[in-house]
This record gives C-alpha cells, structure tokens and sequence, in this order.
C-alpha cells in the first residue's frame, strides 16, 4: 500500500495543521535554518554582505538581486531545497521590485501624483507578472514610510507626504502585487516597509536617529502600515532607524505589541539588509548574540543577510536565553507566508514567454499611460506648453539623451538600451521638416562649461527651446542624502544662460529627478516648467507626447516643493503657529512653499463651484455628503483631481491646517460638468489618535475644503 503522505505534504488540510505537522518534525538547527536570509547573485551596491555565505538547502529565503533574471538558477535551488533536504521544505524567493520589473514604471513618488489608486494597482499587478515569471516570489514593495524632507533620497520611493492617501496607495499596491489570491500564478507577496518612523530620519541622512513623538507616530507614519495590514499584506519589513532611543529591528512595542496584538497581522516579519547586525553599531547591543536574541525577541522572523540567527540562536536557546517557543512562534511565520504562496504545491516556477524577454507593446502601453498621468506640469505662462508648429527646435540638457536617468533608482532589471531618450522621442514625433538639434552642454554633476558654447548656439539657431536637467538615476533612492536641492554640477548655470540667450522664444524646463529640487533662481526666467520625475520605460515617449500636445498633463503633487533646502521640512499638513499674520516667518525668504501640495496645471481650465452639504451639522454616528460642481472651461478635454480636506480650528490636541481626507480624479470633456461627492463618516474622516493610538471625535465645527472653497460643518 502507498505511504500516506505527511499532513504537511496533504493540501487539503487546514494550513494551520500543516504547519503545526511540520513543525513538530523540525530539528532546532533546522528550524533556524528557516530564519535565515541570503542573497543569490550580485545584490544591490547599498547592502554590503559582512561575510561569505554559502548555500544550504534548509535555508528559509534567498534574495534574487542578480545583474540578469535567471530563472534557471532559482529552479535549481529550489530544486536542491525540496530535494536535498530532509523534509523538502520550498524557499521563498524575494527581490526589490519597487516600480516594475524589466519594463520600468514611475517611481512611487511619481505614481502618487497620478492620484488613482486603480491605476497604481495595475502597475504593481504588472510588475508582478513579470517578477513572477522570473522567479520572484515575493517583493520588497510597497514603501509606505512617511517622509517631508526631500534631503532624504528615498523619498522617491514613498507615496508622498499625505499619511493618507500613502494608506490608501499601500492598500492598492499590496492588491496589485499578491492580486486575488496570493499565490496566483501572476502574483507575489507584498512586503510593507520599512517599519516604522525610518522615513523621519534625522537631517535626512539615510539609516540615521528618529525622533518621532508617540501622537505623530499614530498619525502620520503608522496609517500606511495599518492599512496595508488590513488588505492582507502577507509580510512586513522592520527599519534601520532608531525610534526615539530603539532601533527598530529591536522594536518590541512596533513589532508585536502594535503590529501583531493590535492589528492582528500573523505573517512575517524580516529585517532589513544587516539590520540585526546594525544594532551593534546603534549601541543597542554589546555583541551579535545579543543583537541576534534582542531582534528574535522584538519579532523579526526572517534575519536577512547577516546571519547572526544561524549564528546564535542555537546556543542562545541552549543556554535559555530565548525561549523555544520564541523560535516556534518565528518558524510558524514563515511558513505561513510558504504555505498562503502555495509553494508547497508549486515550488518550480514554469518558463514562459515572459522569461528573459524585452517587454512587450501591452507592457509598454501600461507604462506609457502611466507615465503620461504622472508628470506634473508646474508652470505654464502665456500657454507656452503644448509647443506649436517651429522649424527647429534645440533640445538642451545632460538629460534629453540619458536613458539610464529615466529608469530611476532600483530600475530592477531595467534596461537603458530598451530606454528611448527624450531626444529620441522627440526626433520621431516632431512634424515633418522639425529639425531637432541635441547639445547636452554640461554633464549631469561635472564642473565642465565647455559644452555652454554649443548649447547656447543651437538656442541661437532655434525657434523652440527645451531644457532637459535634473538628477542621475542613483542620485536619488537609498543612501543618497543631499544636503541641498539645488542641481547637481552646473546645470543651474546653463539653465540660466539658455534662458537669456532664448530671448523670448518658447522656452520650457524638463525635471527629471527623484525629488523636488531647487528653483528659485530658474523658475522666474522659465515660462514652462514640467516635473518629469523618473517615469521609467516609457518616460521619454511621454514626456514628448505632453510637450507636443499628443496628450495633456494631469499630475498633481503629492509632496509640498519648497523653494529652498532651508525651508525643510515644509508640508501642507503643518499646525498652525503662536502668532498669526507674518510673525515667525523667515525674514530672509519666503515662507510658503514654490509648489504647494496638490499642485498641477494641465491644457485646459476648470471652474469649481461652491461647496454644497447635504446638511449643516451631523451627529458622530451618521454621515453627510459632501459636493462640488466642476466645469471644463477650456477648449480640450482634460483630467482634473480634486483633494477634499479638513480642519479642526479648535480641539483638545492642535490639528494641522489642513488635512487630506479624500480625493477623487475624473475626465472632463471641453464644456463639460462633472459633480465630485464625498461621503463624510466623522468617526472616520473627523477624529484623530490620542498618543495611544485611540481614536478621539469631538463635537464642535470642522472646516471642509477644495482649493480655495471652504465651508462649515458641525458634529454634534
């Protein structure tokens, strides 16, 4: 008769028992072994390994960061861990795909000043397909830190500075990503980073001290996580920083009393890249046994890269140091998240036609569109934008032939070869007879002025001039903090002399950066400004059709542009001040932001009409609704956002000025009228945490606002 196959191995069964079935058959060195983290391949320059790691087939996860998708290499490890192992236990397989996989989507800042959660969801679900299909079973995405210091270079991986709609982007992220069900053949599982304050980091200097006070804690930087939680998140990273005097992978508070008691969540916990090891040099820990038992204790599960688990978990349970429930309990976790993947039923990933190859014209049209709806357009004087018909046009710029720069950082598997530039898209668009002339006249961050000459002729010689400036792909993302937001290298000196050699002509300014940057000296002299960010694949096919008019801008800003570093950190949800009017405002500048929250310009204009409630007061159990009438304008169709926010003008704790609660972005055509509704719950959209978290609602007047409308509701 047939052996009757493990409970573990039965897919019918209640997960739950298979886990305890597995479990009670694990040795204590292989259970740690399921703790245990490492990279396979080249891994990102930023994480440095602290030793050699060698290959075992009980390990619990890989990292797949490798110059090249090799799907066959993930087979076979996969293959020596089902088959090499005693109980054939799968890995899990992750890799940093934060805005796309080989077709490269906008990086998440730009994705958010798209404002539609439906088409984010789209991208992650196709950054999802495409990891898949190359062995990627579980990304490290979506970022949901909050973050108002643009200093900080991975602000271009956040949702932008709205602790609000950064919660309603996770929630679509993680359904995009691990789709219906998690699992799926089209699916990986989304990973919630980096838990919690990191993006708070002190001066901007990336891996540094956060002081976060426990009221703000509740109210900007633990809503994203909250409500990724809630979706279904299956796994959660903890951060490199220090909150308040406890680095977080030692977080016990964070990581079980808040994410696991509180909120339910019973997947994984993994730490960032050398995390546990870090604590030594946060001074958290004396030596790594002890950085190892703190983070276990905390609630970190998975121990990525530094192998201090492996290390010394098995003596620390020896001596009674942790307990084994402690390791049980981590163990459990993981497999949980192996288990919900199915990757005990299908631990091999099939090769198909997505594997290895070049995105495909459906890929491309995804990001394309996405692009197009990210772009903000920041200034348009005297309608300088669509350009009309010329005879030559001078692109000027270290950026109009930069392919690598559009990808932005962590392009994974992003190619720069399969990258149209600005320049390029441009020479294929323009009308025929448009003579298009390229002078980059400086490098992205050299000292060199000696391509001014030729850039400033080609001006010369033009009837149109663009101006393509901004950042290098790695100049923004991890470990890439800047003191000042000015340009890098010269640029803002060529920006400058384009401008008075132009004299006149049409004249626009393309940003591509990974962050807001100084504009104070250019934006005066430039009538055309448009925020380009890093839109990835398709940025330069995008950037062309919106400078041409082959489509119309509609990004909104998701973060407050300040005009200079020294106004850091600047925010459209600030308290307000002791003394009104101009008292404590800068007397050497401008208080008030460049571009402030939720700015956008398109092709056309909009008219909005009076706010209407459905009733002048509520009771905090019932709802009101809340409208407003817009009109098209203009002569073209075009997409406009509108951003409802609150204000508690008096309140047991002080309330930001304003505060975002909704939003909602529709198509309008020329002449049209559309009616925006937001349903306001006060329990939901009035109240805000005290320093524990609780939810307070208290009756007395709440400003309700778009734009500059604003009128009066009471809750009673």
């Amino acid at each position: 008769m047939p052996t009757e196959l493990p409970r573990y191995r039965q897919p019918v069964l209640p997960i739950e028992e298979r886990i305890a079935d597995l479990l009670a058959r694990l040795t204590l060195e292989e259970k740690i072994d399921q703790l245990h983290q490492c990279g396979v391949g080249d891994t990102n320059p930023n994480n440095l390994a602290a030793r050699a790691d060698e290959f075992r087939p009980t390990y619990g996860s890989f990292i797949l960061n490798g110059a090249e998708p090799d799907l066959a290499l993930r087979n076979a490890l996969q293959r020596r861990c089902v088959e090499e192992s005693r109980l054939g236990i799968p890995a899990i397989f992750g890799c940093d795909v934060i805005h796309g996989y080989r077709a490269i989507l906008p990086i998440p800042l730009a994705q958010a000043c798209a404002w539609d959660p439906e088409l984010l969801r789209r991208q992650c679900a196709l950054a999802a397909r495409l990891a898949r299909a190359h062995g990627v079973d579980w990304t490290f995405a979506p970022m949901v830190d909050h973050c108002v210091d643009p200093r900080w270079g991975r602000v271009a991986e956040t949702f932008g500075e709205s602790a609000w709609a950064s919660s309603v982007h996770a929630v679509a992220a993680v359904r995009g990503y691990q789709g219906d069900t998690p699992g799926g053949p089209d699916s990986i599982a989304a990973c919630l980073k980096h838990f919690a304050g990191y993006g708070a980091s002190e001066g901007g200097r990336d891996y540094s001290f956060t002081a976060v006070p426990d009221q703000q804690l509740w109210e900007d930087h633990l809503p994203p996580f909250a409500a990724g939680v809630a979706a279904g998140a299956l796994t959660v990273m903890s951060s490199f920083n220090d909150l308040n005097g406890v680095p977080t992978t030692a977080h016990r508070r964070l990581l079980t009393d808040v994410l696991r008691t509180r909120w339910g969540f019973d997947g994984l916990v993994v730490s960032d890249w050398n995390g546990v090891l870090q604590l030594l040099n946060q001074g958290f820990a004396a030596d790594e046994s002890e950085a190892a038992q703190r983070a276990l204790l905390a609630g970190v599960d998975l121990n990525m890269a530094d192998g201090l688990y492996r290390a010394h978990l098995p003596a620390l349970v020896r001596a009674g140091a942790v307990p084994p429930a402690a390791i049980d309990e981590a163990v459990r976790r993981v497999l949980r998240v192996k288990f919900r993947l199915g990757l005990f039923e299908r631990p091999y990933v099939e090769p198909s036609a997505l594997s290895g190859a070049a995105p495909t014209p459906a890929h491309l049209a995804l990001c394309h569109e996405a692009a197009l709806r990210s772009a903000v357009l920041l200034k348009n004087d005297a309608a300088t934008l669509p350009l009309r018909t010329v005879r030559r046009v001078a692109l000027i710029g270290p950026l109009a032939e930069d392919g690598a720069a559009l990808l932005g950082s962590w392009a994974q598997q992003g190619r720069a070869d399969e990258t149209p530039t600005i320049a390029a898209a441009l020479r294929e668009r323009l009308p025929a007879g448009t003579e298009l002339v390229v002078a980059p006249g400086c490098t992205i961050d050299g000292a060199g002025t000696a391509g001014f000459s030729a850039a400033l002729a080609a001006v010369a010689a033009a009837d149109a001039v663009i101006v393509c400036a901004g950042e290098a792909a790695t100049m923004s993302g991890e470990n890439a903090s800047r003191t000042s937001l000015r340009l890098p290298g010269v640029q803002e000196e060529l920006l400058l002399r384009v401008a008075a050699a132009a004299q006149g002509k049409p004249l626009a300014l393309v940003l591509i950066t990974g962050r807001p940057v100084e504009l104070e000296r250019v934006e005066p002299v430039y009538p055309a400004i448009l925020a380009g960010w890093q839109l990835g694949s398709a940025a330069g096919a995008a950037l062309a059709d919106l400078l041409l008019g082959r489509a119309a801008p509609s990004g909104r800003l998701a973060i407050t542009w300040p005009r200079t570093s020294g106004q850091i950190p600047l925010y459209h949800h600030e308290r307000p001040r002791a003394r009104r009017g101009r008292e404590g405002e800068y007397q050497d500048a401008a208080t008030t932001p460049h571009f402030a929250f939720g700015h956008g310009l398109g092709y056309t204009t909009f008219r909005h009409g009076p706010i209407r409630l459905s009733a002048g007061e509520v009771a905090a159990a019932g709802t009101v609704t809340a409208e407003i009438e817009v009109e098209n304008t203009g002569d073209r169709e075009g997409r406009e956002t509108v951003l409802w926010f609150i204000h508690d003008p008096a309140a047991s704790r002080t309330r930001p000025l304003r505060e975002l609660r909704n939003f909602e972005s529709a198509v309008i055509p020329a002449g049209g009228r559309r009616i925006f509704r937001w349903e306001i719950v006060p329990a939901r959209d009035c109240s805000f945490p005290d320093e524990d978290g609780r939810r307070i609602l208290e009756p007395g007047e709440i400003i309700v606002g778009v734009g500059g409308q604003r009128v009066s509701l009471r809750v009673v």
